[in-house]
């Protein structure tokens, strides 16, 4: 049975940084690909970022380009976002999410595992 566990999610002033975490068990994160969503209240889920199973071909949101990064600890099987420079708007409750056909899309409808959820609260 697959689970994924987010962590890391928390209360931060704009400006600051967090750094989530997505473990994984029943599978193995380096054969399928993990993608981070997130849905704002009142919101649609969008795409954050994602990463295809080869580990080196990563895909960003034009909202989070430079300041979100995504990468995998193999040894952990979990994979990371962290994100710098956050903002207001950046508020939601982020998903991991895992796509095994490994292609690292940005529709959230591909991925077939997802957890949680974590919170991400920035202050002004």
């Amino acid at each position: 049975q697959v689970h994924l566990v987010e962590s890391g999610g928390g209360l931060v002033q704009a400006g600051g940084s967090l750094t989530l975490s997505c473990a994984a068990s029943g599978l193995t994160l380096r054969t399928v690909a993990v993608g981070w969503f997130r849905q704002a209240p009142g919101m649609e889920r969008e795409f954050v970022a994602s990463m295809h199973w080869q580990g080196l071909i990563t895909y960003y949101a034009d909202f989070v380009k430079g300041r979100f990064t995504i990468s995998r600890d193999d040894a952990k099987n979990t994979v990371f976002l962290q994100q710098n420079s956050l903002k207001p708007e950046d508020t939601a409750v982020y998903y991991c999410a895992v796509d095994p056909n490994g292609s690292g899309s940005r529709n959230f409808s591909v991925y077939i595992f997802w957890g949680q959820g974590t919170q991400v609260v920035v202050s002004s």
